[in-house]
């Protein structure tokens, strides 16, 4: 059985209308942050588990069968009533596979409206609420507003930090500092 490819536009306009389908409830019901913190578990929950991202992304499994293990899964992460239901009505509809676009178009949507800036920060591993602050602190210093981090985790990375603000990014992650090193001693030989 080949596996169903959709293109990064399709999956960010579809994105795109549910993040502002969820936004506009949660903005209804007073619960935005209690929707971003449910998103935000979610995407941890996303990072840590490759069975968690094959169930997102299986074109094998079963519409009722990806209704089940995601809501068995929002009712045992504890998500609030709102979160439930917008996940199962993403599965019901087969859209399991933008739910990362989802969450990074309501975080941003919810960012804009705060007029906060949301700055991507990239790590090797998972990074305490007390390092979060002190990058907010920093980056807050340096935008002149305030700054949301959406911390990431990417191995690959080996340490350090890769930090994007809109367009503007900053790599401080050791694999590009051993690949600026590898170079440079490329060209003493």
């Amino acid at each position: 059985m080949g596996t169903v490819q959709v293109s990064s536009k399709a999956t960010g306009s579809i994105a795109e209308r549910y993040s502002v389908a969820l936004f506009e409830l949660a903005e209804q019901q007073s619960a935005l942050d209690a929707v971003a913190s449910d998103l935000k578990g979610l995407r941890v929950l996303i990072a840590e588990s490759k069975d968690l991202r094959s169930l997102l992304n299986s074109p094998v499994l079963s519409r009722s069968e990806q209704q089940k293990a995601i809501s068995a899964l929002a009712e045992r992460a504890g998500f609030g009533v709102l979160t439930k239901n917008f996940l199962g009505l993403v599965a019901r509809n087969r859209r399991l596979f933008a739910v990362d676009g989802m969450i990074a178009a309501y975080l941003a949507r919810l960012a804009s409206k705060r007029g906060e800036v949301t700055a991507e920060v990239a790590s090797a591993i998972p990074l305490a609420s007390a390092q979060i602050g002190a990058i907010e602190a920093a980056l807050k210093k340096v935008v002149g507003s305030n700054v949301t981090v959406d911390a990431i985790v990417d191995p690959g990375l080996l340490g350090g930090l890769v930090v994007k603000i809109g367009s503007r990014m900053v790599d401080g992650s050791l694999k590009t500092k051993l690949q600026h090193l590898q170079l440079a001693m490329k060209g003493v030989g």
